[in-house]
């Protein structure tokens, strides 16, 4: 198993050994391993220093002067000490600057609750131009390198702290804006995930089909633009969804699709997450379990929507 992080760095590093058509910036951490740029290309890498703002606005004139900018930090402070200099220095003139947050949601605990980017979503989802994007495991991460790569605008890449199981296998492909129908075991309810969260939305399938309950499983890689065909999709071939995520309830992926939902296609839903709590210390799987983010907790909610629809 490999952390999403650090299997996007080094993807990043291998592209760039072929393309010179980019630069990095970064502040001073070890959060994704694309910092070892430097070593590699010392004329591409920028460290600015632990001063996150800074960094974004170093990245935004170099992207303004035509160049393709990826900018790493923990997303704690890359979304929210630096929100005024991305809203306003890299959305609003639409600059080509790839923001890579890491240390994600709760399995951020182990490093202190100060640390851990639960809203980091909500925040990235409310500027115009931005687009969002998290892969589930190390294979989706090494995809999401290359289209980030290839991809032109703000644009900001959501990674997670631990290491993750392996979902796919080399024949995925990541399509920007498109879901992947990860699992089909029938049309009894939809569990709709999204990052590290995947692997357990999968288990909570199995466990469920062990009860009689026959679920799909969808990847929301791009979190924006939401795949609103996928999601009506399934809401119309299930009336039960469960959106799953390692993030606060408000203003991430269960918003997303509830007010999709709401005004489109209303069907029965649940929306598992991090509740109205900042992050606290601790190991991850405490976490989950205590917020009700573990599999029992997915099977109990997919066992409540499917009742409802009787």
């Amino acid at each position: 198993m490999e952390a999403t992080r650090f299997v996007f760095g080094k993807e990043i590093l291998e592209i760039a050994k072929t393309h010179d058509d980019f630069v990095v910036c970064n502040a001073d951490t070890k959060a994704c391993g694309i910092e070892a740029m430097g070593d590699l290309f010392p004329t591409r890498s920028y460290s600015i220093g632990i001063a996150e703002q800074n960094l974004i606005n170093v990245a935004a004139g170099l992207a303004a002067e035509d160049f393709k900018v990826f900018a790493c930090t923990f997303a704690v402070f890359v979304t929210m000490r630096c929100c005024e200099q991305v809203r306003n220095f890299i959305c609003y003139p639409h600059l080509n600057v790839t923001v890579v947050g890491t240390h994600t949601g709760l399995q951020v605990g182990e490093d202190g609750a100060t640390h851990a980017a639960v809203e980091d979503v909500a925040i990235m989802r409310a500027f115009p131009n931005m687009t969002i994007i998290q892969p589930a495991d190390a294979v989706a991460a090494k995809a999401i390198a290359h289209a980030a790569h290839q991809f032109h605008g703000p644009l900001y890449v959501r990674l997670h702290r631990n290491p993750s199981p392996l979902i796919y296998d080399e024949s995925y492909t990541f399509e920007l804006g498109k879901a992947t129908r990860v699992l089909n075991f029938g049309d009894d309810v939809a569990l709709i995930s999204s990052g590290i969260m995947l692997q357990k939305a999968l288990d909570a399938a199995g466990a469920l089909k062990e009860k009689g309950i026959k679920a799909r499983v969808i990847d929301m890689s791009t979190l924006k633009p939401l795949d609103e065909d996928a999601v009506l999709e399934a809401a119309r071939a299930t009336n039960a969804i469960v959106t799953i995520e390692d993030h606060s309830l408000i203003g991430g992926l269960g918003s997303a699709v509830t007010q999709l939902l709401s005004e489109k296609h209303p069907c029965h839903v649940k929306c598992i997450g991090i509740p109205d709590v900042f992050g606290e210390s601790g190991p991850s799987e405490v976490l989950y379990a205590k917020h009700r983010m573990d599999v029992p907790s997915i099977v109990a909610a997919a066992e409540q929507v499917v009742a409802k629809k009787r």
